[in-house]
């Protein structure tokens, strides 16, 4: 992919001179080398994107995972935070319920850097 599949104003110039200074005999060949160029730049830029495209998707289902595992992770350590104020106190459900607030913002938190703003295009 170098400087000969890039396309600009220029190559289009180039190309009219070209047709000027060799004459109508040799449109179909000029437009020929030119519509190549253009199908080389297209494919390039989809395989751009297909990539991109992939490298979100692997981001996406890599963070899915992980926002799995924080909330298995969450629960087994919420039961122990819940039994422990619960058991050793009179009135153990302020603690029990600061505690599950934090649990569910560290994950709210998490599962919002995962999964960014949703774009519907």
């Amino acid at each position: 992919m170098g400087r000969e599949d890039d396309l600009g104003h220029g190559d289009i110039e180039a190309a009219l001179a070209a047709r000027r200074e060799l004459g109508a005999r040799y449109d179909a060949e000029l437009v020929d080398g030119f519509a190549e160029r253009i199908e080389r730049a297209v494919e390039r830029r989809a395989a751009e994107r297909g990539e991109l495209q992939q490298r979100r998707t692997a981001g996406t289902e890599g963070g899915r995972i992980r926002q799995f595992v924080l909330g298995v992770i969450s629960v087994g350590v919420g039961v122990p935070i819940t039994i422990v104020p619960m058991v050793a106190t009179d009135n153990g459900l302020p603690a029990v319920i600061v505690a599950w607030l934090g649990i569910a913002g560290v994950n709210a938190a998490h599962a919002s850097a995962v999964n960014g703003p949703r774009r519907h295009d």
